[in-house]
């Protein structure tokens, strides 16, 4: 192709030039979904550490009434963020007519969200068993009427612990109603980890046998492409074999027609002479 002809070419609908040319394999679409997965898999990660930290407050001295409310946020955040990518990875997966990059960056994105969700549900769980905890010592504390087993919460962890201090004494109907009502909400947050597990595990199922399968679709595609490449290579053998044998056929052919032309032309000249 001559420098001329590049403004003909530019000259013509992208549409044109990609249909034309066979390995152009380029899909925004493809490119955008999957860049968007990513984004939301970054948000999950930050969210899960952010979590942990905040867990590992749970139970503690520095357990405030703000710190469970930002474990219980970032529980529904992440969950309706897994619900989403979940979904989005199922359609990722079935996804056609992909290039090698492509193929790559479905299976990279696959397994990063197995990897993300195996941590959230230990995340959950961890959660889970810190609630039953307090919410079981909270109730112990209540039907025995000890009230300096009744755990206090405020938003400052040193003037909880002051608080703390002068209130120990007596436990009035007031907090004790306070408390009741802090277990009813414990019990109802143990009720949506519990469904929430449940719910994610089942996803978290669903993706990996969809990855599964398109794994084994791969192999298969694979161990075809092999045994063609097999049976080519075998046939191109026979061939060479088969080409082989002719060019010998052919040779010993053609002495026998030489053969036969030196003793018709003896038998001639003998037929002459005589």
């Amino acid at each position: 192709m001559s420098f001329d002809q590049l403004p003909a070419l530019e000259g013509q609908p992208t549409t044109m030039r990609r249909t034309e040319d066979p390995e152009y394999r380029d899909d925004p679409e493809f490119d955008k979904f999957s860049e968007d997965l990513s984004v939301k898999l970054f948000s999950l990660t930050s969210n899960i550490s952010r979590l942990s930290s905040q867990i590992s407050l749970l139970g503690t001295k520095r357990d405030t009434e703000r710190v469970r409310e930002r474990v219980h946020d970032l529980l529904e955040e992440s969950r309706d963020v897994f619900k989403d990518v979940g979904e989005g990875i199922k359609r990722l997966t079935s996804w056609e007519d992909l290039s090698p990059s492509q193929k790559y960056t479905q299976q990279k994105l696959s397994r990063e969200f197995q990897a993300s969700g195996t941590e959230f549900q230990s995340i959950q769980r961890l959660a889970l068993e810190k609630q039953r905890a307090s919410a079981s010592a909270t109730r112990t504390a209540i039907d025995s009427g000890d009230s300096s087993s009744l755990p206090r919460y405020s938003d400052d962890p040193d003037k909880s612990q002051v608080q703390e201090q002068d209130q120990l004494r007596l436990a009035s109907q007031d907090e004790v109603d306070f408390q009741e009502s802090l277990i009813v909400e414990r019990e109802s947050e143990i009720r949506n980890i519990e469904q929430s597990v449940g719910e994610l595990n089942e996803l978290f199922k669903d993706v990996a046998h969809i990855v599964r399968e398109q794994g084994t679709m791969l192999d298969t595609i694979e161990v075809n492409v092999q045994n063609t490449s097999t049976d080519t290579r075998q046939a191109d053998v026979e061939l060479r074999s088969a080409n082989r044998y002719q060019q010998k056929a052919r040779g010993k052919a053609c002495c026998l027609l030489l053969i036969l032309a030196v003793v018709l032309v003896v038998i001639v000249l003998v037929a002459t002479l005589g």
